[in-house]
């Protein structure tokens, strides 16, 4: 991690609560974050939640129809990132997979410097929330 970069304390409560799925009440439930985009603050020192750039779970079916496909359109064409999905799914079986995915989003506009930072910052977020990441570097999802 860049010397200084933090990880606020809300990106981990939010990694948290998508990473825990609790038995909880049908409104907690709708509440449950489906995706989060995080950005680096003004002065390149802290990771924090971009605000507006967020699904429920309680939106999905209902305001949103394709959250995968929502999400990606929420990702910033002329600037870094990083973002959270909440991919779980039930099998045939019933028996559901929990499954948070970690991205750096990167494409070809931002300056250098922009991904430089963002791709200093990765290990120290994927080291505070103890996950593999996945690097998308191209705008072609």
């Amino acid at each position: 991690m860049d010397p200084g970069t933090q990880v606020a304390d809300e990106v981990c409560h939010i990694f948290h609560d998508m990473k825990v799925h609790k038995c909880s009440t049908p409104e907690e439930i709708k509440k449950r974050k489906k995706t989060v985009i995080f950005c680096l603050s003004a002065d390149k020192k802290r990771i924090i939640v971009e605000e507006g750039k967020e699904i429920s779970a309680g939106d999905t079916g209902v305001t949103i129809t394709g959250p995968f496909k929502h999400f990606v359109g929420m990702l910033p064409e002329k600037d870094c990132c990083y973002a959270l999905y909440d991919a779980s799914f039930e099998t045939k079986k019933f028996r559901r997979v929990l499954f948070v995915c970690l991205f750096l989003w990167a494409p070809e506009l931002p300056p250098l410097k922009s991904k430089m930072s963002y791709t200093n910052s990765k290990d120290g977020i994927k080291k505070k929330f103890q996950m593999i990441t996945f690097d998308i570097c191209t705008h072609e999802l």
